[in-house]
């Protein structure tokens, strides 16, 4: 098994993965942050950056809930940079959604436009015949 499989499975079978995704998925962004945190801190190969951009991408939310929208630009912008490169089903989520989302969110807030009218992001399971 290559490492990076080995890593994607490992990660995949961790729980505190599983309840990240959960508190992304409900909003609660603060705590999702800690959660990708330590899960990113733990990982040194190719999953890092996938981790990492959906870190990045939490706290962007949480500065745009706190009205930092040019914190909530960057991170977004970062996050999305972090994803770009990584396949469409990575840790068994679909990032195109994610990424199409999180696209749509930054251009309106690089347009000068609220986002909040937008769906929030979530993180999308594969579905159980495809993986």
């Amino acid at each position: 098994m290559s490492g990076a499989l080995e890593e994607e499975e490992q990660l995949q079978a961790d729980p505190r993965l599983q309840q990240a995704i959960d508190l992304f998925n409900g909003g609660e962004w603060y705590a999702c942050h800690d959660g990708f945190e330590e899960l990113w801190h733990e990982t040194q190969g190719p999953m890092r950056p996938v981790l990492q951009g959906i870190l990045q991408i939490a706290v962007a939310h949480l500065h745009l809930e706190r009205g930092n929208l040019r914190g909530a630009t960057v991170l977004m912008g970062e996050g999305l940079g972090r994803l770009v490169g990584c396949g469409d089903e990575v840790l068994g989520l679909l990032l195109c959604p994610l990424r199409e989302g999180v696209v749509a969110r930054l251009t309106a807030l690089q347009q000068g436009g609220d986002p909040s009218w937008l769906p929030t992001p979530r993180l999308e399971r594969v579905p159980t015949q495809r993986r």
